[in-house]
């Protein structure tokens, strides 16, 4: 019986070395990825080499917490364009989620008037990597040489339900932070959101 629990054991640990972790954590340097935006372009990180970062935020178009943020994130990436541009990516199964579809993507991106790259992962892959578990869930990545590195994952703020409710803008503060040189002081919050459909 002590043999046969000490090969579980043994097992267990040899597992411990080649599953992959739960995603990014702060410090992480990220992995370029490329995925279909609605307008049929491939997009990646190194298509924003020259800016100082970039805004990731998984996002979809069918959950309530995802829809009362459209204005907060469609905010956050006019103000930011020129320095951190915001990408959005739906990591939703469209089977799970018809109205997640890669078509449901470009009527609902023209009818909320979005202007950044909103991209689907069809493979799921990336928000694996990620580690994203919500819509929305930001990830805030930051130039570090050729490579870009995690430095905010969480909410966008503190209020899922309306913008004049916010007291703490997560997002807002930490890349005004990075752009003034310093530290970004919170760095980690919880996403608040609908889980991801996953296939």
């Amino acid at each position: 019986m002590k043999a046969v629990i000490g090969v579980i054991l043994l097992g267990l640990a040899s597992l411990s070395f080649i599953l992959p972790k739960g995603g990014y954590e702060i410090g992480d340097s990220v992995s370029d990825f490329s995925l279909k935006n609605i307008d049929g372009k491939m997009i990646s990180l190194s298509s924003f080499k020259d800016n100082s970062g970039v805004i990731v935020v998984f996002d979809c178009n069918t959950c309530p917490v995802s829809k009362a943020y459209n204005s907060r994130i469609l905010a956050l990436s006019k103000k930011y364009e020129k320095t951190f541009p915001l990408v959005a990516i739906n990591s939703n199964d469209p089977d799970q989620s018809p109205g997640d579809s890669f078509s449901k993507m470009i009527s609902y991106a023209r009818a909320k008037g979005y202007t950044f790259p909103y991209l689907i992962d069809e493979t799921q892959n990336v928000a694996k990597t990620f580690g994203a578990t919500n819509t929305p869930h930001v990830f805030i990545l930051a130039k570090s040489g050729e490579n870009y590195k995690v430095v905010y994952i969480g909410a966008i703020d503190d209020n899922t339900k309306s913008e004049s409710g916010v007291s703490k803008k997560y997002v807002e503060q930490a890349v005004s932070s990075l752009l003034a040189g310093n530290q970004v002081a919170v760095t980690k919050t919880r996403a608040i959101g609908c889980g991801i459909k996953w296939k």
